[in-house]
């Protein structure tokens, strides 16, 4: 029985990691122990990042809607308990495109929550 060298299989394993540390600085894209550490590392952190995105987006789109809702006399909060009060059902990415893309819909939107507020 002849024994199975790994020659290439290594060389496969090696090439792939050195093709995801392209454009690492120095030791880190070409040679493979260090390369295979940063990799790692590297998409360890693209997977926390993807997660922190959505939340980061989130923020962004509530700021939005805030800033939207104050210019018409309403807090965030109140906005947002209003619209669940008139059963309006729109997620924050279209309520902050609204505010930054259609203000007099945004407005008109707002001026309703005010309405059923107040009544």
């Amino acid at each position: 029985m002849a024994r199975v060298k790994g020659a290439v299989n290594a060389r496969k394993k090696h090439k792939k990691v050195l093709k995801l540390a392209k454009g690492f600085r120095g030791a880190r894209s070409k040679l493979f122990r260090p390369a295979n550490q940063f990799v790692m590392k590297a998409l360890s952190h693209a997977y926390v990042g993807r997660k922190l995105k959505k939340r980061e987006f989130r923020k962004l789109w509530i700021t939005r809607i805030n800033a939207g809702a104050r210019t018409s006399g309403l807090s965030y909060s109140r906005f947002i308990n209003g619209l669940k009060t008139c059963g309006i059902q729109m997620n924050r990415k279209v309520l902050a495109d609204m505010a930054v893309n259609d203000k007099e819909g945004f407005a008109q939107l707002v001026e309703t929550v005010k309405e059923k507020i107040k009544a």
